[in-house]
């Protein structure tokens, strides 16, 4: 089948979110075919360019959720109709373009501007439709004209929403707006509704797709929410981190005020209610992403947990090395059985100062232990400010020592990069320490916690995110911001050789089960047969009735059959496109036709000998064999 795969910033991207795991998913379903629909969010993820695509990609289509500085939405800017229509343009259209424009955004900025009630279920009250109608009329709209970028940014949308919030029913939050309040907000609701107008609309690109699946929810999961409206496609979406959670976490750290940032967070979760309602199928990467789903209006029996697949070959020499050891009665580790290890992204939600402070209370009880922390600061100036203060803060409160008198000082406590000559890879890092350590205060998956269990290593880790439920009882879990109790777990494994060598072994063997590459390519070869025996046959229109029911004897029995002696003539065959036609899949082309290895490539010219004409046409060889 077809599969529309449907990235925001990522895949097929070099840099991103979710690039690995799409990769894996194309190169691990070679028996389907894919077409990438990809938005990207800046012009240096667009220079950085695309990773090495598989023949499984068919043809890639992209557009921007950035805007340059000229302020022109590149692609889509000179179609905007209905915006030279709003803003005065060269052409000018009539006022029932207008009064539609003005009704479903006037409907949308209601929905967004008023809450619900207190009890109403998500998506259940009348925002929910206000903001259906609003968000399918405005996508209506742009595919009829030609997109709405600039209508959105017009003065007639400001004055729309300047009178949704001060409409009755609004919060006082969203009241006390201002002018630039409202400027604001609809810069951020045009670059959210970006989407809408592209040209992706047709029967050649998201029409032409069996399915839509969406690697994560909101922008990337608004074109597939379109096609299934459109189209009927139905459409899936997998959510590893919650993005709404993600925009919460994001507007603390804007300029924007207060309103602004109430009216985004409405926005974007009356958006993720109506994903979730028309989604066939939600596939959430662990427990608390589906608990949050189910917040936003997820049908608990449309969910289905997969976790993310992970891959384990890298670190099977050092899982194996532990389990050979533990089986001959010596701890997991054979470098460091007094090391605590912790590996990452340093940033200020990982919470190194705990750490520090919780090692401090394991070398008064073990004055031998050490501390390896591996990893770089994450991008920002605020990650390389906090790595700073957390060196200051070890060589405070573990200034070098000597082992004797004439011998150089070392702290206990060292930050290190994985890749040179001590520790050549990630796999080695892990290696080189008895137990793990996880201090974070915010996490969604822990990614490395789930390498430590390849790894045969035991855990200590802070109770956030999903971490409990990757752990499942094969390590030491701890209140997050107590370093206090990070110490005493970390300490009570230390001293118990046989507990570290069982529990790693436990958490290698529970890694192997769930977390594994194959298992999820298993899974979702499982939900794309399952979601396309449920959903109806788009059949031709020549070839049902009135009622959508299939004609009798419209299609021949030997169309079905292959080969090129099924073909009808040419006398019969339809008048081919100058402009070109819609993609076909691989199964589908002639025989001895190519399709290109890559998108844009041109495809080879096949010389073809002609077909004799007539009634016979279907009976008859080639041309000049002699016989029919």
């Amino acid at each position: 089948m077809r599969i529309g795969l449907l990235t925001d910033g990522g895949y097929p991207y070099a840099t991103g979110e979710s690039r690995l795991w799409c990769d894996r998913l194309v190169r691990g379903l070679p028996q389907h075919e894919f077409d990438l629909f990809a938005l990207s969010r800046s012009a240096h993820q667009e220079a950085q360019g695309w990773v090495q695509l598989p023949y499984q990609v068919s043809r890639v289509r992209t557009a921007p959720l950035w805007t340059p500085e000229d302020g022109t939405l590149r692609g889509s800017g000179e179609r905007g109709l209905l915006a030279r229509l709003v803003t005065g343009g060269e052409q000018s259209y009539g006022r029932r373009d207008r009064r539609r424009f003005t009704e479903h955004l006037t409907a949308l900025a209601a929905a967004v501007c008023t809450p619900d009630r207190a009890g109403t279920e998500a998506g259940e009250g009348p925002g929910g439709e206000l903001f259906t109608a609003g968000l399918y009329g405005l996508a209506e709209l742009a595919r009829e004209r030609g997109g709405l970028h600039l209508a959105l940014r017009s003065e007639t949308t400001v004055r729309i929403l300047e009178a949704a919030t001060r409409a009755h029913g609004t919060g006082r939050t969203v009241r006390s707006a201002t002018v630039p309040d409202h400027l604001a907000f609809a810069a951020e609701l045009e670059r959210a509704l970006r989407p809408l107008s592209l040209d992706w609309y047709d029967q050649e690109s998201l029409g032409a797709v069996d399915l839509c699946h969406a690697a994560s929810g909101g922008a990337a999961a608004l074109p597939g929410l379109l096609a299934k409206r459109f189209f009927g496609v139905p459409l899936l979406v997998t959510e590893h981190g919650v993005p709404l959670r993600a925009h919460y976490l994001a507007a603390s750290g804007t300029p924007y005020g207060a309103p602004v940032r109430a009216l985004l967070a409405a926005f974007h979760g009356r958006l993720a209610t109506e994903i979730y309602r028309q989604a066939a199928l939600v596939t959430p990467g662990n427990t608390h992403v589906r608990r949050w789903q189910q917040r936003c209006g997820a049908d608990p029996a449309r969910q289905r947990t997969v976790y993310p697949g992970m891959a384990a070959e890298r670190f099977g020499p050092v899982g194996e090395d532990a389990e050979r050891l533990g089986a001959a009665g010596g701890g997991a580790e054979a470098d460091g059985p007094d090391t605590l290890v912790w590996v990452g992204r340093i940033e200020p939600a990982k919470d190194l100062i705990a750490l520090l402070h919780a090692f401090a209370e394991v070398r008064r009880a073990r004055p031998d232990a050490r501390l390896r922390i591996f990893g770089a600061p994450a991008e920002g100036d605020e990650a390389t400010t906090y790595l700073a203060h957390c060196m200051a803060l070890a060589a405070q409160l573990f200034p070098d020592e000597a082992t004797g008198a004439h011998t150089e000082g070392s702290s206990p406590v060292t930050f290190e990069e994985i890749g040179g000559p001590e520790i050549p890879d990630l796999a080695e890092a892990y290696g080189a320490g008895g137990v793990i350590v996880l201090s974070s205060t915010v996490e969604g998956f822990p990614v490395s916690l789930v390498e430590a269990m390849f790894c045969g290593r035991a855990t200590v880790s802070t109770d956030v995110g999903a971490v409990v439920e990757v752990i499942g009882g094969t390590g030491l879990v701890v209140p997050p911001r107590n370093p206090k109790a990070l110490g005493d777990a970390c300490v009570a494994l230390l001293r118990d050789p046989e507990r570290r060598a069982r529990l790693g072994a436990a958490a290698r063997a529970r890694a192997l089960e769930l977390f594994t590459v194959e298992q999820n390519l298993a899974a979702f070869r499982g939900i794309y047969l399952e979601l396309m025996s449920h959903t109806p046959v788009r059949r031709d229109t020549d070839t049902v009735d009135a009622h959508g029911d299939p004609l009798p004897f419209a299609t021949p029995p030997e169309a079905h059959l292959l080969g090129h002696w099924t073909q009808p003539g040419a006398h019969l065959r339809p008048p081919e496109d100058p402009e070109g036609s819609a993609a076909a899949p691989s199964w589908a082309a002639p025989s001895g036709a190519r399709l290109p290895d890559r998108p844009g490539e041109p495809e080879p010219e096949h010389a073809r000998e002609p077909e004799p004409e007539g009634v016979c046409a279907v009976a008859a060889g080639p041309a000049g064999d002699g016989d029919a």
